[in-house]
């Protein structure tokens, strides 16, 4: 590991501004400045302009925090991120492998490693009230201070060269996609704040307020969202958003939707939110995963902090939702089915193909079918020792060639008008090792067992998990990620705030009928290969003999539509149960996907070869 002479500047930088940072009398300096991944919406993916932590880092994964002190500078990220975490940070900095028994949580490590008094700068706005008052109360035990500093230290260093954020162009989502109007979904609102007695919902989250207004935008790349608030009455909606950005036919798309909203600039949002505070003649709801600063614009008194509404209104589908998502799917099967088709043959006729030309190829197919609007997230074309990290995406300094020699990992996903996609398979095209296979198939075993688990009604998702693991944990081995997540409806391709995963999720509301979640266990050998299979899935009612005393049985309906390897398969491994899964799984496939592929004798034949029964 090398030290590399722009990071240097940029933390030398940093620190000197941090002497000079903060407005708290009793300390004019701060001693640590936390730099999490987060914009002002607390978003998962960024724009440009809000790469904060990758800037002063270079480490450019989605999730990490960055904390910087006058003689250290740490970089906590979670399993996913460790090999690219490695690659990425150079010796200024150092890894703290977030989610291992032996790594402290950053207040933890802050209060052991600063002396009593010190104070902690954050920008209020780039972190969420959650976390906030997390390490704050961890630093509080050690006699230290978080300290919210609203001019961002980061953005002093980065100066000119930082990017303008994104303003782009909003449209309007048509009632044959969206399926329920803004009035509907105003009213189911209402309702909720009522219940809470509360007189008004402050919205941060930019999936939220692009699902409540039936909008999409492109701010942020493969989000269809735009930079805004939301402030939700009983008697008003009012945007906080670039009036320029709203589509030409608005004022038809709101007589469509029976409202009537209110815009108003996109900065204006602190001083609303103070107004509608102070006027208030009920609470005021607004998420606890929302801002500190905005959180802290509230009275306490006055404060409903939970979940907002919305999330849960948009995690279950209603019925033009649910039939878009199938659509999409078919539609994005066939086109997988073209690329996994045509990749084959080239490997195999000795062609030139490597993660990068693969990833475009894939893409050309997916921009052929109806309602494309793009990828939902950057393409996964991983061969050999890339596939082993998770979040891995082709670049011109590791691109690999595609070949027959190693593991082939691919996860991908596009935006159609009527739903979104993300579907992960993996490939050998030549000889796998017995290791290979066995993993593929104790990770098919897991997949096969989650997804045709009864469940009792609002179980919690985290309750899920173990079943998806435990073949490979009979055998002493595990992968470093989640199980599932939620997806949007042309929205993000990761969706709360439900999902299955060894860690709590707090606001999980329990998973109900016509939720769409992954389903997405893996294994990965460090600097070998990597191995995941992952569908979608939707939650159905399930039959069964008793009813767990009629709180309603549950069960999962895989949605997404492409062959899954059988080569790689040990069939001994395998229960009766779970090869008749997957030769029923595989007969659905042939039987959806072969009518369309009537017209492509090539795709079709490497279909009924991949389709066949075990």
């Amino acid at each position: 590991m090398t030290t590399n002479a722009a990071t240097t500047q940029k933390l030398s930088k940093l620190r000197e501004l941090m002497q000079h940072a903060s407005t708290a009398p009793e300390a004019s300096a701060i001693c640590a400045y936390v730099v999490p991944s987060d914009d002002a919406h607390q978003s998962e993916y960024q724009c440009a302009h809000d790469e904060r932590r990758a800037f002063i880092s270079g480490f450019t994964g989605s999730a990490g925090t960055a904390v910087i002190t006058n003689d250290k500078a740490l970089l906590w990220t979670d399993g996913r991120y460790y090999q690219q975490a490695e690659k990425e940070l150079d010796a200024n900095w150092t890894l703290m492998r977030d989610g291992l028994a032996t790594t402290p949580s950053i207040g933890a490590w802050l209060g052991k490693h600063l002396a009593k008094g010190s104070a902690v700068g954050v920008d209020p706005r780039l972190y969420s009230f959650r976390l906030g008052k997390t390490i704050e109360k961890e630093l509080n035990t050690c006699e230290c201070q978080l300290v919210g500093i609203e001019r961002n230290l980061i953005d002093d260093v980065w100066g000119d060269d930082q990017p303008a954020r994104t303003s782009n162009k909003i449209i309007a989502l048509s009632s044959r996609f969206a399926g329920t109007t803004i009035a509907q979904k105003w009213g189911q609102v209402r309702e909720q704040l009522k219940v809470q007695s509360a007189s008004a919902l402050v919205v941060s989250a930019l999936d939220e307020i692009a699902w409540f207004l039936n909008l999409r935008g492109s701010d942020i790349d493969y989000n269809p969202v735009f930079f805004a608030f939301l402030i939700v009455t009983h008697d008003d909606i009012v945007l906080f958003t670039d009036s320029t950005k709203l589509p030409d036919n608005i004022k038809e798309h709101l007589s469509e939707n029976n409202v009537q909203i209110t815009v108003q600039p996109y900065e204006a949002i602190g001083d609303a939110v103070r107004k509608t505070s102070s006027n208030t003649k009920g609470k005021i709801w607004i998420s606890p995963t929302s801002s500190l600063y905005l959180n802290s614009l509230v009275p306490k008194t006055w404060r409903h902090q939970d979940i907002t509404p919305i999330a849960l209104l948009k995690a279950i589908k209603n019925e033009k939702e649910i039939e878009g998502f199938i659509n999409s799917h078919i539609r994005d099967g066939v086109a997988l089915c073209q690329y996994f088709a045509w990749l084959e043959d080239a490997v195999q006729k000795g062609e030139s193909v490597d993660e990068m030309s693969g990833a475009d190829k894939l893409e050309s197919f997916r921009k052929t079918k109806d309602h494309y609007m793009g990828l939902s997230f950057t393409t996964i074309s991983s061969s050999g020792p890339n596939g082993s990290v998770i979040h891995y995406h082709p670049a011109k300094e590791t691109n690999r060639p595609i070949n027959d020699k190693e593991v082939y990992l691919c996860d991908s996903g596009a935006q159609y008008m009527d739903g979104t996609t993300d579907v992960t398979r993996t490939f050998h095209f030549g000889q796998p090792t017995d290791f290979q296979k066995e993993t593929y198939t104790r990770v098919l075993k897991g997949q096969l067992t989650l997804g045709s688990t009864v469940f009792p009604t609002k179980i919690k998702g985290q309750v899920l998990d173990v079943l998806a693991r435990k073949s490979l944990w009979d055998v002493g081995l595990d992968y470093g990620h989640g199980t599932g997540h939620g997806v949007g409806h042309f929205l993000n391709v990761h969706e709360g705030p439900m999902g299955v995963g060894f860690r709590l999720m707090p606001d999980d509301p329990g998973l109900q009928q016509n939720m769409f979640i992954s389903n997405e266990p893996g294994f990965y050998k460090d600097g070998e290969f990597g191995i995941r299979i992952e569908d979608i899935v939707q939650i159905v009612p399930a039959q069964v003999k008793h009813n767990f005393a009629n709180r309603g049985a549950l069960t999962f309906k895989t949605i997404t539509m492409c062959p899954k390897q059988t080569k790689m398969v040990i069939k001994e491994l395998l229960s009766e149960q779970e090869i008749n899964l997957l030769n029923d799984y595989h007969q659905l496939v042939w039987e959806t996907l072969s009518p369309l592929l009537a017209d492509d004798a090539f795709t079709l034949n490497w279909l009924q070869k991949e389709t066949k029964a075990l």
